[in-house]
């Protein structure tokens, strides 16, 4: 009986390091890229200083009017690739990322981890108003 609890013990416990290496370590998409404004790009945490993100996605949303926006979040494990970000900040950036089914501490606070920039674009405004030049009345 006494060997039965041990290797069950065994058993479960190297299945629990299994799941959580899975969960923890091992990409669930290893392969995604969000387009958007990136907003900011921050080193923040109290133990673990991670670098956190978010990124502006606007688009239609089904079943709303109008255009709605909603914020990528997201972790940056390169800090050069972070600090990078950072002066990217207001500018149309696709952002390459690894998605994990949990979040560590010392990795970031998100399941959502950039590893790379693909493009950037200059921002364009849509509202931005334009300086119009007076126009000249001729008088007949």
């Amino acid at each position: 009986m006494k060997k039965f609890i041990i290797i069950s013990l065994s058993v479960i416990i190297v299945g629990l390091g299994i799941f959580g290496y899975i969960w923890f370590y091992v990409p669930y998409s290893n392969s995604g890229v969000k387009a958007g404004i990136l907003n900011d790009v921050k080193h923040k945490g109290i133990i673990f200083k991670t670098y956190e993100g978010h990124l502006i996605l606007s688009g239609f949303r089904p079943g709303q009017q109008g255009l709605q926006s909603n914020e990528f979040e997201f972790s940056v494990e390169d800090k050069d690739l972070a600090i990078q970000l950072m002066s990217l900040s207001g500018e149309n950036v696709k952002l390459h990322y690894k998605e994990y089914f949990g979040a560590i501490p010392w990795r970031g606070y998100t399941k959502y981890i950039v590893d790379s920039i693909v493009a950037i674009e200059p921002a364009s405004y849509q509202n931005q108003q334009q300086e119009v030049p007076p126009q000249e009345i001729f008088l007949q």
